[in-house]
C-alpha cells in the first residue's frame, strides 16, 4: 500500500529533513514508499543500512550469508562482542529494527546467485551492492539488467573506495570494468581496511541512494568515483556504454 502522509511522530522524526530546501515533503514521502535491497551486511551493508533506516526507507531486505566474527567488530557497527557467531543478517536486522519501527525490514540469509536474484529483484526499486569481491558484484549486475533495476555498486579496502551509479539502458558493472573483473582479487582479510574508510564510502553510498529515491537524481549516473583516504581527495571519473557488452547491449537507451 502507498503511503500518502506521514504520522506526527514520523513527522517529529524526519523534521530535520524536511526542513531542508533540497529535501521536502514530497521526498520524504518518496523515501518511505522506496523499496532497497541491500546485499552484503558487512563494513558497507552495516552503517549504509542504517543511515537509510534513520531517513526513513520505507523496506529494506537484506542479504548477507555469513556469520559475525570478532575481526568484524573493528567496522560493522551494528555488532557486539556478545553477537560473535550469529548470523550477520539476523543480528543486523535486530539492531535495525530498534532503530525505526516504521520501517520493514527482511533478513535472508542467503549466498546470491543467478537463481535466486530474479526474486529477491521482484519488487525492488534499488540495489545496494556491499559485497566485498567482482565476481558477486558482476553476478548482481547481470541480474539488475535483466530485471531493468538501478545498481548502486560500492566497494572499499585498506584506505580508498569507489561508487558507480548503473541504469541498465545507459551502461553496466560490466560496461565499466570489462573482462578485468577479476584483475583485483584484494580483500578486507588479506590487505586490511581502515574503519573509517568503509563507513566513508557506505555513507556516500546511502547519500546517494537518498538522492535517487527521494529526489530522483542520480549524479554519477555513468560515472565511477575514487575516493583516497591518504590523500583525503576524490575524483569522479566518466564512462559510457559499451554497445558490444554481453550483458548490457540489448537493453535500450
Amino acid at each position: 500500500m502507498i503511503k500518502t502522509q506521514l504520522s506526527d511522530p514520523e513527522l517529529l522524526r524526519y523534521s530535520r529533513q524536511i526542513l531542508l530546501p533540497e529535501w521536502d515533503m514530497d521526498a520524504q514521502l518518496k523515501l518511505a514508499n522506496a523499496r532497497v535491497l541491500m546485499i552484503g551486511a558487512g563494513g558497507l551493508g552495516n552503517p549504509g543500512a542504517q543511515i537509510l533506516v534513520r531517513a526513513g526507507l520505507g523496506f529494506l531486505r537484506l542479504v548477507d550469508f555469513d556469520t559475525i566474527e570478532e575481526s568484524n567488530l573493528q567496522r560493522q557497527f551494528l555488532f557486539q562482542s556478545s553477537d560473535v557467531g550469529l548470523l550477520k543478517v539476523e543480528v543486523a536486522i535486530r539492531e535495525l529494527q530498534k532503530i525505526n519501527p516504521w520501517t520493514q525490514l527482511e533478513a535472508i540469509n542467503l549466498k546470491v546467485d543467478l537463481t535466486s536474484l530474479p526474486e529477491l529483484l521482484a519488487d525492488i526499486d534499488l540495489v545496494l551492492d556491499g559485497s566485498d569481491n567482482f565476481a558477486t558484484r558482476d553476478l548482481i549486475n547481470q541480474a539488475c539488467v535483466e530485471a531493468n533495476v538501478p545498481f548502486l555498486s560500492a566497494a572499499a579496502i585498506g584506505l580508498e573506495g569507489q561508487i558507480a551509479f548503473f541504469r541498465p539502458a545507459q551502461g553496466c558493472y560490466r560496461c565499466l570494468f570489462g573482462n578485468g573483473l577479476n584483475d583485483d582479487t584484494r580483500q578486507c582479510a588479506e590487505s586490511g581496511v581502515l574503519a573509517s574508510t568503509t563507513a566513508v564510502i557506505a555513507s556516500l553510498q546511502a547519500h546517494h541512494a537518498l538522492l535517487y529515491l527521494g529526489l530522483d537524481q542520480v549524479p554519477l549516473a555513468n560515472r565511477l568515483l575514487l575516493w583516497n583516504g591518504t590523500t583525503m581527495q576524490q575524483r569522479i571519473l566518466k564512462f559510457a556504454k559499451d554497445n558490444n557488452c554481453p550483458i548490457c547491449k540489448s537493453s535500450g537507451g
